[in-house]
């Protein structure tokens, strides 16, 4: 980094589209072990990373559950995922039975928008889940 700075350059000049290589947000639980079970379900794994947060990672997408929950966070945390196909994708969320199992799970069916299509998902803690597709142009 000292000679960076001396060349006149930082790491920031080539853009975050440059450096970055995830996104990873973090969510908070009410009842962080009924979580961390759905979201086992759902098709995560997890890695304990100590007694109160664990990440959670499929493919190349990753995500921190924390043991911490603050009503007015957790009732406005969105995720977006985008996926490749909604409707297929629909039909494997339906086959999990998630609100069956896990008080609190609504899974909502797909609306299609003006710029794509989306299913929802909240969790057991009401974190609310998008997964959805963006017409292509």
């Amino acid at each position: 980094m000292i000679a960076e700075q001396q060349r006149g350059t930082t790491v920031n000049d080539s853009g975050i589209s440059d450096a970055a290589k995830s996104i990873r947000p973090f969510i908070g639980a009410r009842d962080f072990n009924l979580s961390r079970q759905f979201y086992r379900a759902l098709g995560f794994e997890e890695k304990e990373l100590g007694p109160d947060m664990s990440v959670f990672k499929a493919g190349a997408i990753a995500f921190y559950l924390q043991n911490a929950y603050v009503r007015d966070w957790i009732d406005n945390t969105m995720v977006f995922v985008e996926v490749k196909d909604v409707e297929q994708y629909w039909q494997h969320l339906s086959s999990l039975g998630l609100s069956e199992k896990f008080p609190g799970a609504r899974l909502t069916p797909i609306r299609h928008e003006d710029w794509g299509s989306e299913c929802f998902l909240h969790d057991p803690s009401g974190v609310l889940w998008h997964f959805g597709a963006f017409r292509s142009t």
